[in-house]
């Protein structure tokens, strides 16, 4: 009997201002992996990602079972290298196929962890809403009524080991207080659906100004997002992707204005957050 499992994970966005490697929050974007036990391996996709066992799904796939029977039809519509969790999706559409296939009840978010190198865009992906890292655990709430997000992803891709390899071992005590403060405010403003806190809590002085030279353009927004009325902006993970945070009632006028400012260089698109992770479907 040919075993069949259908697995959707959401797009993520990490690091939200001052949150570097501990938040992030699920989009609604996602990548669905359709895993079908046919009796030999095969990666079916018409996405530019590697088609054998380099593949991602493929190797979260192998993390807990051998992926030699099984053929993998992959689509997807999260842009690729734009720092929006494709790596971490993809991982984790892999391990939850082969946990649900074999029902072993695995910790997936520390398997997920372990693969990707840190674990807020696989928590995000996983639990859907917002998500806070820390001792190994993932802590998840759901985001304020009326928040909205705005992706502006740029043309131009930048691999995440450049983006890495631009901050420092080190960060001066004052940056490092400074983003405490500012998590702390942001995390609060979320519990409330103050947004005066959000639109305070998303400054940040440990990782978007040191990659700034990587993605000038996509700075550029964040520096200006409250002028185009929008809450404020934050560079999604590593960049070069631009998170516009805005309260419904601003969405279609930053919208309109971010087309226009960043016509020939980005699309734009409207990214609802998404309340649900990771779900998996026998078929």
């Amino acid at each position: 009997m040919e075993r069949r499992r259908l697995v959707r994970v959401p797009a993520s966005s990490a690091n939200l201002g001052p949150g570097f490697d501990a938040f992030a929050a699920a989009l609604a974007i996602h990548t669905e992996i359709e895993v079908v036990e046919t009796g030999k391996f095969a990666v079916v996709t018409d996405l530019a990602i590697a088609k054998d066992r380099r593949n991602l799904a493929v190797r979260g796939f192998e993390r807990l079972h051998p992926p030699d029977d099984f053929e993998f039809r992959i689509h997807s519509d999260i842009p690729l290298s734009g720092g929006l969790g494709t790596s971490a999706a993809a991982y984790v559409a892999g391990l939850l196929a082969a946990d649900h296939l074999f029902e072993l009840d695995t910790d997936l978010l520390a398997l997920a962890t372990e693969l990707e190198g840190h674990p807020d865009n696989v928590a995000a992906a996983l639990l859907g809403g917002f998500v806070i890292c820390a001792d190994g655990t993932a802590t998840r709430f759901d985001a304020p009524t009326g928040l909205e997000a705005i992706l502006v992803v740029p043309h131009e891709a930048v691999r995440t080991k450049e983006a890495r390899a631009a901050l420092p071992a080190e960060v001066p005590m004052a940056d490092a207080v400074f983003n405490v403060a500012h998590a702390s405010l942001l995390t609060l403003g979320l519990a409330r659906g103050d947004w005066d806190l959000v639109a305070r809590g998303l400054a940040d002085r440990l990782h978007q100004d040191r990659r700034a030279h990587l993605f000038p353009k996509s700075m550029d927004i964040v520096k200006r997002a409250t002028s185009l009325g929008a809450l404020g902006g934050t560079i999604s993970g590593a960049g070069p992707t631009v998170l516009v945070w805005c309260h419904y009632e601003q969405t279609g006028a930053v919208l309109d204005a971010l087309r226009t400012q960043t016509a020939g260089w980005a699309n734009v698109l409207r990214a609802p957050l998404e309340p649900h992770g990771a779900d998996v479907r026998e078929l």
